[in-house]
């Protein structure tokens, strides 16, 4: 049975072969690409279960097709992991304000990248399944669709910053910190950096306008959804 599609995208043939492998002997089927312009003609043609995507590409660059993949409303859900070799906090941050859904540096442990791609998509799943509309004051959060309305407009918004919103919403008035928010949506041994959930408050924020405001900040502990 097959578990899903990945694909995998790096210009190195040995980093593909240790990916397919893995990937293939956990019951995954995988397609692989060794460019930005070849990832981003086949995830839009084949519209794969998730994208492990490297950052350092010819041509168009990792964090370029993340940006474009995430853009697309098409693509829009797909969830995606930077796969690189930079492991800075700049770097890890980059990849989160585009869209990326996580983020393993190389050399990485095959086992430990597995079990991010299984997390990734049982969350995935659990969200679409999630299918209760949720209408707090003038937002409206359907699941079912990854949909967010605020007032008569629909907000486009990454995976990541649907499932943020998604989490705080459930809960109205409960305080959330940064960590838990983290542990909430991707898991516990998930490593990042305050810096890292706060772009992605401040671009949810930036989206819902003056619905923004419904998202406090507790200071010196994390996030709340006005009660």
């Amino acid at each position: 049975m097959i578990k899903g599609i990945v694909l995998a995208v790096d210009d190195e043939e040995d980093v593909l072969e240790l990916l397919r492998y893995n990937l293939q002997k956990e019951g995954f089927k995988v397609d692989t690409a060794t460019s930005g312009e070849i990832a981003l003609k086949k995830a839009r043609a084949k519209m794969p279960s998730l994208v492990l995507l490297d950052l350092m590409l010819p041509g168009i660059d990792g964090i370029e097709v993340c940006r474009q993949l995430k853009a697309d409303s098409k693509t829009g859900n797909i969830p995606i992991i930077m796969l690189t070799a930079k492991g800075e906090e700049a770097d890890i941050v980059a990849g989160l304000e585009v869209g990326a859904d996580d983020y393993v540096t190389k050399p990485f442990s095959p086992k430990v990248l597995i079990a991010r791609v299984r997390r990734i998509l049982r969350r995935s799943a659990a969200v679409e399944q999630e299918d209760k509309t949720i209408k707090i004051r003038e937002l409206t959060i359907d699941p079912a669709r990854h949909k967010v309305q605020a007032g008569n407009k629909t907000i486009e918004m990454t995976h990541t910053e649907f499932m943020i919103l998604h989490t705080l919403v459930k809960r109205p008035g409960m305080v959330f910190t940064r960590y838990k928010i983290v542990d909430l949506i991707r898991g516990s041994d998930y490593i990042v950096t305050d810096r890292a959930v706060d772009v992605q408050i401040v671009s949810l924020r930036r989206k819902l306008g003056q619905f923004g405001k419904y998202i406090e900040t507790v200071r010196g502990v994390g996030y709340r959804f006005r009660d």
